[in-house]
């Protein structure tokens, strides 16, 4: 279908910003626009805040968000949530709104991770902060008030690459066991060599050239060899992974390895839902109060 019109709107008055000079800026920009794109609030089963260890020492802040209505006291399902932002922007303050309206589409508790970014922390360091977060949520499952035996990830873009690459180090460590994967329209490859990539390379809000960029600080030089967990596109194996729900975007450079990966993942045996969502561009998971079309990632999430 066409691109959503109010899309295209922000996109044609967006083009004509000048470009961030610095990633500090570019931190405070996407901050500041993507938070304009959230709309109102929704209703919450109440939001508290807490931490893990991670193995350097470091405390990863968690913060935790009820659906609004659930019953007070009893275990839920949850849910460990990456944020996007390209490995290297993105907060739990940006995603309070949108972790919130997925708290209350799916019935889980969010548990949204502060994980450290790039370049100040390159990978394997924000894989680990999530891997580390999911496992000391398991085991403290009873001060968090939630079930450990219906535990999802889940995550967007980088954040959903961070989520993919969890589920595999979850089978390969034997670490904690994961009901689902929510992968919304996730980075999976450096390749950039999709039909998607070229055809939406520029003007429809993430570009080509900004996902190089982000990769670059995630993992550095790009002659380095594929690894699996920094690129699960590309893991050799993918049985024994938990059932995944996947969404693409319409206008997306992302979209065509999205679709790849829950194509592989079928063919490995793996339960898989995939949908693309109509008009939509990336990062669509901020622009309810943009359009109201962007509530169909909720409604499918859910």
């Amino acid at each position: 279908m066409p691109l959503d019109p109010q899309i295209a709107r922000f996109l044609a008055e967006a083009a004509q910003a000048p470009a961030p000079a610095s990633l500090s800026e570019m931190r405070e920009v996407a901050h500041a626009g993507l938070l304009a794109l959230q709309g109102e609030a929704e209703a919450s089963g109440g939001v508290r805040d807490g931490w893990v260890t991670a193995d350097d020492g470091r405390a990863i802040a968690i913060r935790a968000y009820t659906p609004g209505g659930a019953t007070p006291g009893e275990p839920l399902p949850a849910m460990l949530y990456a944020h996007g932002g390209g490995w290297c922007l993105g907060s739990l303050a940006l995603y309070d709104r949108p972790c919130q309206a997925l708290a209350n589409a799916t019935g889980r508790v969010i548990l949204s991770v502060d994980y450290r970014l790039a370049p100040e922390y390159p990978y394997p360091r924000p894989l680990e902060d999530v891997y580390q977060a999911l496992c000391g949520v398991v085991e403290r499952a009873d001060e968090w008030g939630v079930d450990v035996a219906r535990m999802a990830v889940g995550g967007d873009s980088a954040g959903g690459n961070l989520a993919a690459a969890v589920a595999l180090l979850a089978r390969d460590r034997k670490g904690p066991q994961i009901e689902h994967q929510l992968l919304l329209y996730p980075a999976l490859s450096r390749a950039m060599d999709t039909a998607s990539y070229k055809e939406y390379a520029q003007g429809y809000y993430l570009t080509r050239e900004v996902m190089a960029f982000c990769w670059n600080t995630y993992l550095g030089e790009a002659d380095k060899p594929q690894d699996p967990y920094a690129e699960p596109l590309h893991a050799p194996m993918l049985q024994r992974l938990p059932p995944a729900t996947i969404l693409s975007c319409e206008y997306d450079p992302l979209r065509d390895e999205a679709e790849l990966y829950a194509k592989r993942l079928q063919e490995a045996g793996v339960a898989v839902r995939c949908e693309r969502l109509p008009g939509m561009v990336h990062a669509c998971i901020h622009m309810l109060g943009l359009t109201p079309a962007a509530r169909v990632l909720f409604d499918k999430v859910g």
